[in-house]
């Protein structure tokens, strides 16, 4: 079997040292307000712009009611399409990516103590960044391992790692959720990433469907700011039929390449 190494290409000395990750993606799911079939995606591919904005959240009438209540609308998206992916698979691990997590949640904590309220414990149990994954767990009855991280720009390469890394150790599959929450308007001068709030889920399975290396930036042929989220451009070059593609961010060059 397919294993999803992460391997080095180049010198052995250390120089030009190329990591490469490999693995299949068996299956995924997207959400964001107005953005829910794939057809929508397709569409959305062809044609990105910034939705609506909109209160609006996913459906998760799969959970219980009073287990629904629990949910932010950043849980909500990250449930909806994780769960349908994680059907018929036991001990599927999760890695789950945000690089802003609950800020919504945070913002409200941060207004009570600004205005001498008392603290719910509740929100701030919910407002930690392993919150989504602890739920998870919960809901779900699942022991296996998972991960939260919190990384920049390029949080879904990042993810990546980690869940290739599982697949190496023998995970039949790992489920990556990437999502983001539109923060509240008091960061709009901080966080300029998030063009509306989205959720990305990716069953991957081992094989060399798909590969990534990392480069220096020095190397890279455009280093232009991608005008949308690196998860959000994911979906659009699994429509486009692009072979190869890079992603820019800092110093870093993550370069991705497609066997069609």
């Amino acid at each position: 079997m397919d294993r999803c190494p992460l391997s080095h290409q180049g010198s052995l000395q250390g120089r030009d040292e190329t990591p490469v990750i490999n693995f299949n993606i068996a299956a995924w799911r997207a959400w964001a307000p107005g953005l829910d079939s794939v057809a929508d995606w397709q569409a959305w591919s062809q044609q990105p712009s910034v939705p609506a904005a909109s209160d609006a959240a996913p459906d998760v009438s799969f959970l219980p009611a009073m287990q629904r209540r629990r949910l932010s609308r950043m849980a909500r998206m990250a449930f909806s399409v994780g769960w349908p992916l994680a059907q018929g698979h036991e001990g599927l691990p999760l890695v789950f990516a945000s690089r802003h997590g609950e800020t919504p949640r945070t913002f409200d904590i941060l207004s009570d103590l600004a205005a001498d309220q008392p603290l719910s414990p509740t929100q701030f149990s919910l407002s930690v960044h392993n919150a989504v994954i602890g739920l998870w767990s919960i809901m779900r009855g699942e022991t296996s391992e998972m991960t939260a991280l919190a990384a920049a720009g390029d949080g879904l390469e990042h993810g990546l790692i980690e869940a290739c890394a599982l697949l190496n150790e023998g995970a039949p599959a790992v489920l990556l959720i990437i999502t983001e929450e539109q923060p509240p308007q008091a960061y709009a001068r901080w966080i300029d990433d998030v063009p509306f709030p989205y959720a990305v889920g990716l069953l991957l399975t081992p094989g060399k469907q798909w590969q990534v290396s990392l480069t220096s930036a020095a190397t890279a042929t455009g280093s232009a700011k991608a005008p949308w989220p690196h998860a959000l451009n994911l979906l659009r070059h699994l429509h486009d039929g692009q072979a190869s593609f890079q992603h820019v961010w800092n110093n870093r060059v993550w370069n991705w390449q497609h066997s069609l």
